[in-house]
């Protein structure tokens, strides 16, 4: 595995600084709120690929395991990424990975692209419906109903303006870091 060098550290961290602000925006609709981690989280996988943005999860659920209020509705700590929904927050992880990816691997490919962010969202979904059913003790389709069909067309949404911004960013940063490597 390549070393992560001083740029994709500061990436990371300007990703992760992102999540902690955008993620407790939320909307509560019922039981798991609508909120911007998951715009966040194919953002950083737009921007750092695969790796890096599952490190960036990783420290963003890290820091709200410990307690600073960085999850949906400003909340954090264990007891929230254990709880009902917790398991949207750990499946947040995977999905960055997956779909950094799909970014990567078919960065000119905008339909492979697609498929990949959908990939990582039916993981983080399956994750967390299967979380929520368990600790809940409710069905599958009572726990769809609760947990995943309210948010589709959300979801579709921060999926497509992610890949606009990302796409955007990422355009940009490669021309800067171009220009500020030929001029060193």
């Amino acid at each position: 595995m390549k070393k992560i060098d001083i740029k994709d550290m500061a990436l990371i961290g300007v990703m992760v600084a992102l999540m902690c602000v955008l993620g407790p925006l939320s909307i509560p609709i019922g039981a798991v709120p609508v909120s911007l981690t998951m715009f966040t989280t194919w953002l950083a996988a737009y921007i750092l690929g695969g790796k890096k943005s599952g490190v960036a999860v990783l420290i963003y659920l890290l820091i709200g395991a410990v307690g600073l209020p960085v999850f949906s509705g400003a909340t954090g700590g264990l007891a929230k990424l254990v709880g009902a929904t917790g398991g949207y927050l750990i499946g947040f992880l995977p999905m960055a990975i997956i779909s950094g990816f799909f970014v990567n691997k078919f960065y000119k490919n905008y339909a492979m692209q697609v498929i990949g962010m959908l990939l990582g969202m039916v993981v983080c979904y399956t994750f967390g419906t299967i979380w929520f059913m368990v600790l809940m003790n409710m069905g599958l389709m009572e726990s769809l109903a609760i947990c995943v069909f309210p948010f589709i067309l959300f979801d579709f949404a921060k999926l497509a303006f992610a890949i606009i911004v990302g796409r955007t960013v990422r355009t940009a940063l490669s021309s800067v870091l171009q220009e500020g490597g030929a001029a060193a």
